[in-house]
């Protein structure tokens, strides 16, 4: 898989500010889990200082007096201290084990509610699709965007008391005076320890900068491997997927991921992309940093050995100059791949960014709603047009249509000839590219958003029914009126049912949080759907293709309940079935993209050269008697 486009560079100041961005996103979502996280991390790096000056007290005292008495106070001194520490410890890490067990479920958060704030027409567009999956794959693999965020800025503050706490210990090593020995002629040299300091720092600081330059390679090719998971994750799970099991043994569709997984030269193969880069150049770089962490390492003990020879310091202070100054130079590292970190993360935020920073062009007005007027009010369509965003072709052209409140209207016609378009801008997932849609004479644009959603209840063809309980599908959450969501089911024809489950309404759909649940058939899920549309009990109900899934005798039950289940209501009915028809008030024939027939059944049936009396007659050997 080739190299995607190159992207645009960012300096380290616009990194770090969507870094600190993301960051504080995340603080006022969990405010306490960034706290117990930061608090441990630094408790952790500065207790270690604690026992590694109090060792050396003891080494020291046992290499030179072997004072009794100080002895035994550095032993309980440092037993109490160890103690201490070690229940301060466990408190905080518990703490902080406790605010972490939400750390994924709070990044998640963010996107759920932003999702679910989108407008519809963006969360519908396939470039959205293509951001999220984007998105999630990089927050599931890589470990980029708002999740790393969190781990960047704990190693920078860890890093920042590490390295206080560790020059506290350490700056007597460059300042404390030798003997009179060869050594020390070396040691006293006036700019010795700034030498010795600055070959120390350069070491580690190129050994992280070439730990950077490997992880930079990684971000450049984000939207490489971002693919290349996705294969991954599509191919790797397809054995698992329960709808597509039976076509997967029918067909062989396994040979898919035989083909995949040949591919050789695919991202993450042998061949592939990041095999190349493993061998030049992130593994020269990881392997030339590997080997400069060594030599400084050497040349920190070789400097601390100088000293001790030269009589500086005792073999105590040996051990406290060697870890103490070790973390030291080792934050100074960490705090350099924090710089290529908060940059390298960049490229993922821009993603997650791209996603956050979407804004709602959906006008959402202040107006109240109001019960539709049966003499002047209903909902009225005038010349309506419609193009999905992104294409030139209308979907609806002109379209205009007055609906009268209590009525029922069947819109019928081909596939793809505007039908579902239409209930989509009535409930205003979409606004009309031209034309006005109106509530009670009164533009829908100009009603308050959430109140004018609350007038519809949709059954749509594509409905979801979550795996909860059967109830809480119903009711759209916690069960509140346990006789209302029997009665709509009750209407919705699937009483019999019902009345097999052991549980009712307690009964789970599916098995994942229940193995006593069930799995019902497409047309029982259907019902359940149309139960749920009962159970709002919105003014205007909207069935489109609501027998779909159903056999003819559950079919012919429904029609015969249909006055019943839009009782007091105004009724949108689209269906292929043209025996429905006969149940609505009015009758609305779409093709290709307009309304060409208006009436009831019986003046469009006249209609000899109609294309509603085309459709019927083509149907009449499944419905007449």
């Amino acid at each position: 898989m080739k190299n995607i486009d190159k992207e645009e560079k960012i300096s380290f100041a616009q990194a770090f500010k969507m870094n600190w961005r993301a960051f504080g996103i995340i603080y006022r979502k969990r405010p306490q889990m960034i706290a117990s996280r930061l608090i441990a991390s630094i408790w952790d790096v500065l207790t270690p200082y604690a026992e590694i000056w109090l060792s050396a007290r003891i080494i020291d005292e046992l290499a030179g007096d072997r004072d009794p008495a100080r002895l035994k106070f550095l032993v309980i001194l440092t037993l109490a201290v160890t103690a201490a520490s070690a229940l301060i410890s466990a408190f905080i890490r518990k703490w902080r084990d406790v605010q972490d067990t939400s750390f994924w479920f709070a990044v998640d958060r963010i996107f759920i509610e932003k999702k679910a704030s989108l407008d519809y027409a963006d969360l519908d567009n396939p470039k959205t699709h293509e951001l999220i999956a984007a998105m999630e794959t990089i927050g599931s693999y890589a470990g980029g965007g708002f999740a790393r965020v969190v781990f960047c800025f704990d190693t920078f503050f860890q890093q920042i008391f590490s390295i206080a706490g560790g020059i506290a210990l350490t700056v007597s090593l460059f300042t404390s005076k030798t003997g009179e020995n060869a050594a020390s002629a070396l040691t006293e040299t006036p700019w010795i320890a700034v030498v010795a300091a600055c070959v120390m720092g350069a070491l580690i600081a190129v050994s992280s900068v070439l730990n950077n330059k490997s992880g930079a390679i990684w971000a450049k090719n984000a939207k490489a491997h971002v693919l290349g998971n996705r294969f991954f994750w599509h191919f790797g799970w397809l054995g698992w997927d329960d709808e597509a099991a039976a076509d997967i043994r029918i067909y062989n569709q396994q040979r898919f991921c035989g083909k995949y997984i040949a591919n050789k030269e695919s991202a993450f193969e042998s061949k592939g992309l990041y095999a190349k880069l493993s061998k030049y150049p992130i593994g020269v770089y990881s392997a030339l940093s590997t080997g400069l962490s060594v030599l400084f390492s050497a040349a920190v003990n070789a400097y601390i050995c100088i000293k001790a020879v030269s009589g500086a310091f005792g073999v105590g202070m040996v051990t406290q100059y060697t870890a103490s100054t070790m973390r030291v130079f080792s934050g100074i590292g960490m705090l350099i791949e924090f710089y290529g970190d908060i940059k390298n993360n960049a490229a993922y935020l821009k993603l997650d960014f791209q996603l956050i920073d979407m804004k709602s062009s959906l006008q959402k007005g202040t107006r109240g709603v109001e019960p539709p007027r049966k003499e002047s009010g209903g909902i009225e369509f005038k010349n309506v047009s419609f193009k999905y965003p992104g294409t030139d072709d209308y979907v609806l052209k002109n379209v205009s249509i007055k609906f009268r409140p209590g009525s029922r209207l069947a819109a019928v016609g081909m596939n793809g000839s505007g039908k579902t378009t239409f209930i989509k801008l009535l409930c205003r997932l979409y606004d009309p590219t031209e034309g006005e849609i109106l509530y009670n004479g009164v533009n829908i644009k100009e009603y308050d958003y959430g109140e004018y959603m609350r007038m519809f209840a949709v059954v749509f063809q594509d409905f979801y029914i979550t795996k909860f309980k059967l109830g809480e599908n119903v009711s759209s959450g916690p069960i509140t009126d346990r006789e209302k969501v029997e009665k709509c089911l009750e209407s919705a024809g699937f009483a019999d049912k019902l009345a097999e489950y052991e549980k009712g309404i307690d009964t789970y759909m599916g098995k994942i949080y229940d193995p006593d649940g069930v799995e019902c058939s497409g047309g029982e899920a259907q019902k359940i759907a149309i139960a749920r549309a009962l159970y709002k009990d919105a003014p205007f109900i909207i069935l489109d293709e609501p027998t779909a899934s159903l056999d003819p005798i559950a079919e012919a039950d429904i029609y015969s309940k249909f006055n019943d289940i839009a009782k007091g209501k105004s009724a949108i009915y689209i269906s292929h079935r043209l025996s429905s028809c006969k149940f609505c008030d009015e009758i609305a024939v779409f093709h290709e993209g307009q309304i060409i027939q208006h009436g009831s059944h019986d003046e469009l049936l006249s209609d000899e050269d109609g294309k509603y009396r085309q459709l019927w007659y083509a149907q009449a050997q499944y419905y007449q008697k």
